[in-house]
């Protein structure tokens, strides 16, 4: 029997994921090398405190604070430090040593992805991050890969548990959002401090590698606009669910262009505004029919929803978060890079053949969910109505209920509106002139819709 060359790995961070790689590297040892070619053996963790305590007993032996000297003589370097520094120092000393890097690190790739692959690039290493989306989805490599054939034209996500764990407890219960918060807190799946979760930030540089990849050039967080779920009430989930939708923070990342135009579903792509041609990049709250695939995602699960010109509509389901689920994907990974060693081919490159225009939001067709507080007197209907018309944009779907301040006697009207789709910049401009009449007591929502 042939004897399997060994491969060392080196692995930066050990906390809920990288104890559970290290558990991996360990028990499967024979399974691994059975399917990379080469036995992987963990050459040692460097972390920042020896002595924290670990979700899975390892070897102290294998500790150490020293990653720089670690990675030197490493085939393989596993980064799941987080943050920008050290990790991007010790990423690309590890490729100009020769060695192929694994990586959990959204943040890092979304920011200076371009650079990591440059030098991946020049080194002839192999530079892998399906861990950085969707936790152990496998998303990023069938994009990649699978779909290489094909065009994508559009690309929704539910990337980020916290924030659809809150949406999905706000619909199901009717709890207010600090309620929704506070209990994903107990619960693990939100953090003290959540704001990277709750104002979309985490999502906004999934959205930017899903971009990346889909459309073939290199986006990065700067060409995400982004907006979060903390101004989403009960009362906008509560109309939402009357009006037949459900309300989750999407990624998206679609292609505009003068070349044809999405009706309804189907797959092709859509005129930008103005004629604009090119890639939005956004993420926000988003109204979606609740028969839309999307819709039924619950919890703190993640989906990926895709369109393209040949394969149709394709979904992606699973955990998106947590120590196992995301180690499988960092183990996927690196059973890949490591059987590009045992070939000898170049490391798997990023397949960047063009270089397509990040377009403004104002550029996106989208739909508008607007909530109103109006006068209830004659006429004040046919206002909005001819003031959206002076627009451009077209109502699709109006609902009215009114209110009687037992008090002072005074009726209201609350509206419901749900548009046509239009430009951002349209439906941007005629939310301000509504703002404006004074039949209008104030706007309470507003809200994008997608999926109709």
């Amino acid at each position: 029997m042939t004897k399997l060359r060994t491969l060392k790995v080196a692995l930066l961070g050990c906390g809920n994921v990288g104890a559970q790689v290290a558990r991996i590297l360990i028990d499967d040892a024979d399974m691994l090398a059975s399917r990379a070619g080469a036995r992987l053996e963990l050459a040692g963790i460097a972390v920042r405190n020896l002595d924290a305590p670990r979700e899975v007993e390892l070897p102290r032996g294998l500790f150490t604070t020293d990653a720089e000297t670690l990675i030197k003589d490493a085939d393989l370097v596993i980064e799941l430090m987080g943050g920008i520094e050290p990790a991007r120092t010790l990423i690309l000393t590890a490729m100009q040593n020769g060695a192929c890097v694994v990586t959990g690190n959204k943040a890092l790739v979304a920011k200076d992805g371009p650079t990591l692959h440059e030098e991946a690039d020049k080194a002839g290493v192999q530079l892998s991050y399906e861990a950085a989306v969707a936790g152990a989805i496998p998303i990023l490599r069938p994009i990649r890969d699978s779909l290489s054939g094909d065009r994508i034209t559009r690309v929704l996500g539910i990337v980020n548990g916290t924030t659809n764990f809150i949406l999905d407890q706000m619909d199901s219960t009717g709890a207010q959002f600090s309620d929704a918060l506070a209990e994903a807190q107990r619960l693990g799946y939100a953090e003290a401090d959540p704001t990277a979760d709750v104002e979309g930030y985490d999502a906004a540089s999934k959205a930017a590698i899903l971009a990346s990849l889909s459309f073939h050039t290199r986006f990065s967080l700067d060409d995400v606009y982004c907006e979060g779920i903390s101004n989403v009430t009960a009362a906008d989930i509560a109309a939402a669910k009357d009006a037949g939708f459900v309300i989750k923070l999407l990624a998206i990342a679609e292609k505009l262009g003068a070349e044809g135009t999405r009706t309804g579903t189907e797959t092709g792509t859509e005129t930008g505004a103005n004629g604009a041609t090119g890639v939005s990049v956004r993420v926000h709250p988003t109204l979606l029919p609740r028969e839309h695939p999307l819709a039924a995602v619950r919890g703190a699960f993640n989906a990926v929803f895709i369109e393209a010109e040949n394969a149709g509509e394709l979904m992606f389901y699973g955990q998106g978060a947590g120590g196992k689920p995301t180690a499988s994907a960092v183990m996927g990974d690196l059973v890949s890079a490591a059987r590009s060693i045992v070939l000898g081919g170049p490391g798997r490159a990023e397949t960047t053949t063009g270089q397509v225009t990040a377009l403004p939001v104002t550029a996106a067709v989208t739909s508008y969910y607007i909530g109103l507080d109006v006068a209830d007197q004659p006429g004040v209907l046919a206002r909005i109505a001819q003031l959206f018309a002076e627009h451009g944009v077209s109502i699709e779907i109006m609902r009215q209920t009114i209110h009687r301040d037992a008090d002072s006697k005074v009726e209201s009207a609350e509206l419901r509106i749900v548009t046509h789709r239009a430009s951002e910049a349209a439906l941007a401009a005629t939310v301000e002139a509504v703002k404006g009449l004074d039949v209008i007591n104030s706007v309470t929502s507003v809200l994008r819709v997608e999926g109709v």
